[in-house]
């Protein structure tokens, strides 16, 4: 007697065994499980999402990664545009795809987009913010509906993820969890994607714009004419776009020149375009059409038959009479060419008509000027004379003359390069560069 039977479990030993711990230490085992599936879950999600910096793969990869996880139906991803306070999305349309885009605030995306809160649905048509437009157009009934932010790191919406008719009803709880842990890795993803995409576009747009510039340059003339008794020179400077400055030399007669500078409003390719349109339209009527007066008018009534009053052009057309040295011209609305006389004030050429492509019909009178041996003909568009210095300051047409009279007894080119090395220095520290043509036309 009073000997301990060592197979006896102790009670301490039988409380452990008790049901409710079993219970316990299975429900531990089953969430450290769902734990490492999670986890598991994102590691691989990590490395799928990292695989590819295409946009569209990687969208169809969030929406397969979270479809599958959660057993929607379907799904749809739409990114956030904040400069437009939009949120767009890529479908497909054939072969290619094509994107849709919707306000902020409109319907549940747009609505999730701008709160970043959580709208999950147990039947969508009870909630006034659904669209039933998709389900009507494509034969689809939606029934639930989840609707959850993707936020990067910093807590930003990038995008919003929305999944349609999860089996049974619902989507739980466990189902956001999974897609809000898998969301800052879909934001990663999206932003090396978007990056991508806009560096591609970026290189595609500057190619095009490469291209826009060589073709427009070929547009010029290679270089001036030699004309007897007269020294002209014309230097043209692009900026980074494609735009609108022209120039040109057309020989009416022998003993005839006609000179040419223009500028179309604003840059880009529809300054561009008109530009083009302007050289051929000129080129063909200067073949039928000999007065000064009839060749802008009719420039006038093309331009606007054709650009629509969508943009107006300023242009200097000067017609040289060679064996008399005498300049007859209209100057519609341009930048006032200047004649640095040889002796004497300099003569300013203003305008004698307004800007080409603003009203119909507009009548022009043509100017008259006697050229005197030494004189200068300074012709240029605004890239010369608008160009602004660190204080917002303009260069203007009293430094281009005063330039000129200083190398007023060098040839016209060492004019022409001397106007843009002051142009140059000048700009130091500006802000606005545009297209820049300058010409000089000297009498000998």
């Amino acid at each position: 007697m009073g000997k301990k039977h060592k197979g006896n479990p102790s009670p301490s030993v039988v409380a452990e065994a008790s049901p409710a711990s079993l219970e316990e230490a299975r429900r531990l085992i089953e969430q450290q499980a769902h734990t490492i599936d999670r986890l598991s879950f994102l590691v691989e999600a990590s490395k799928v999402l990292n695989s590819t910096l295409d946009l569209p793969q990687l969208i169809d990869i969030i929406l397969g990664l979270a479809t599958r996880n959660t057993g929607a139906d379907r799904g749809s991803l739409f990114l956030v545009d904040a400069e437009q306070k939009e949120i767009w999305s890529l479908v497909a349309q054939g072969l290619e795809q094509r994107e849709i885009r919707l306000p902020m605030g409109k319907g549940i995306a747009g609505t999730v987009a701008e709160t970043g809160e959580v709208v999950n649905l147990p039947d969508a048509y009870a909630d006034a913010r659904f669209d039933r437009e998709f389900d009507q157009r494509f034969g689809y009934h939606t029934r639930s509906l989840l609707c959850l932010p993707i936020n990067d790191r910093a807590g930003k919406i990038v995008g919003v993820l929305q999944l349609l008719n999860k089996p049974g009803g619902a989507f739980t709880k466990e189902d956001i969890d999974a897609l809000r842990s898998l969301s800052v890795h879909c934001a990663v993803a999206l932003e090396n994607a978007r990056l991508h995409r806009e560096s591609l576009e970026r290189q595609k747009m500057e190619r095009e714009l490469a291209l826009a510039r060589g073709i427009q340059k070929a547009l010029l003339p290679e270089g001036p004419p030699a004309l007897e008794g007269f020294d002209i020179a014309v230097r043209h400077e692009s900026s980074l776009q494609v735009g609108g400055d022209y120039y040109d030399f057309i020989r009416l007669t022998p003993d005839a020149q006609l000179v040419v500078v223009a500028d179309v409003e604003g840059k880009g390719v529809a300054s561009a375009l008109i530009m083009s349109n302007l050289q051929a339209t000129l080129r063909a009527v200067v073949t039928h059409i000999h007065p000064l007066e009839g060749i802008v008018y009719t420039l006038n009534e093309s331009i606007l038959a054709t650009a629509r009053s969508s943009k107006f052009l300023t242009m200097f057309l000067g017609l040289f009479y060679l064996p008399a040295r005498t300049l007859h011209y209209i100057n519609a609305g341009h930048v006032p060419p200047v004649v640095v006389r040889a002796e004497g004030e300099p003569v300013s050429l203003g305008a004698t008509g307004i800007p080409i492509g603003l009203f119909s019909p507009s009548r022009y009178q043509r100017g008259f000027l006697q050229l005197q041996s030494g004189d200068v003909l300074l012709a240029c568009t605004d890239g010369i004379t608008e160009a602004d210095n660190a204080t917002g300051d303009q260069f203007e047409s009293a430094r281009m003359v005063g330039v000129a009279q200083v190398h007023r007894q060098r040839p016209a080119k060492a004019i022409v390069d001397a106007v843009f090395a002051e142009v140059t220095a000048f700009h130091q520290g500006g802000i606005h560069h545009d297209d820049r043509v300058m010409m000089a036309i000297k009498v000998g």
